[in-house]
């Protein structure tokens, strides 16, 4: 779970920097961005579990495998992106920003034993699950980090704060959308204990814990106040993870994305 939980959060975090303004932030950031990737990639391809020849019904490959190679090539990009932005090569750093995300999207799938299966509609609404979930994991991390930012960067605008709060409620409502489908369409109704409890957890947590964080940090900076921002973003963040944990680890053991 570390591995497919830093390789969402790298395919979120490259996701946003693509979409936020980023001529209205200093190039410092996305130096340190780069780094924390580095860190996460590593972390990652040393995490990842062969997951070997799988069971009956799903596609008899070791997609981990190669989920390692590419996280290992998106820590050697991620280096050099790192350089580009202490150097303030903008054009080569944005490169590296789309190499990092179209490398680790595919690595994020072959870490989701889900999104191979021969079942066609459990794949695609894998697939789709993913997405949101790196899109929520992305929006609310790099939010919280641009947030922090803004103590050393005091002249930086308010509009990339404010973009990727828009975003990160984007992301809760898409994350709320999708988590309804699997649960409607899921072949069999959750019934345990621990499964409602991790349900509950991945609802109130993960859903509409985000989504009323993200409409405090839209009143906050109302009041331009980037630290109190700051703060209840990083609740938020909290809040993502539990909720993500507990999603993750329901969809295993109902083979289904909820």
């Amino acid at each position: 779970m570390i591995a497919l939980f830093c390789c969402r959060l790298i395919c979120g975090a490259s996701l946003c920097w693509l979409v936020m303004p980023r001529k209205q932030v200093t190039d410092g950031f996305f130096r340190i961005q780069h780094l924390v990737v580095l860190g996460l990639s590593v972390l990652s391809a040393l995490t990842v579990v062969d997951n070997g020849p799988f069971s009956q019904g799903k596609i008899p490959d070791n997609p981990a495998a190669t989920s390692r190679a590419l996280l290992i090539l998106i820590a050697a990009i991620a280096y050099v992106g790192s350089v580009l932005w202490t150097l303030g090569r903008r054009s080569p750093g944005r490169v590296a920003m789309l190499a990092i995300l179209i490398l680790s999207f595919p690595a994020v799938l072959g870490l989701q034993a889900l999104t191979w299966t021969y079942v066609t509609n459990v794949r695609v609404l894998s697939i789709i699950n993913e997405v949101s979930s790196i899109w929520l994991i992305g929006t609310a991390v790099t939010g919280m980090l641009l947030g922090h930012w803004y103590l050393t960067a005091t002249s930086m605008p308010l509009e990339p704060l404010i973009r990727l709060n828009q975003f990160f409620l984007s992301a809760s409502l898409l994350r709320a959308v999708i988590a309804g489908v699997g649960l409607a369409t899921c072949p069999e109704p959750v019934t345990e204990t621990t499964h409602l409890v991790w349900l509950m957890l991945r609802w109130l947590s993960g859903i509409v814990g985000p989504f009323l964080m993200s409409i405090l940090i839209w009143r906050i900076l109302k009041y331009r106040n980037t630290q109190s921002a700051t703060g209840v973003f990083f609740a938020g963040v909290i809040l993502v993870f539990l909720g993500e944990m507990a999603a993750t680890l329901l969809s295993n053991e109902v083979a289904f994305p909820l």
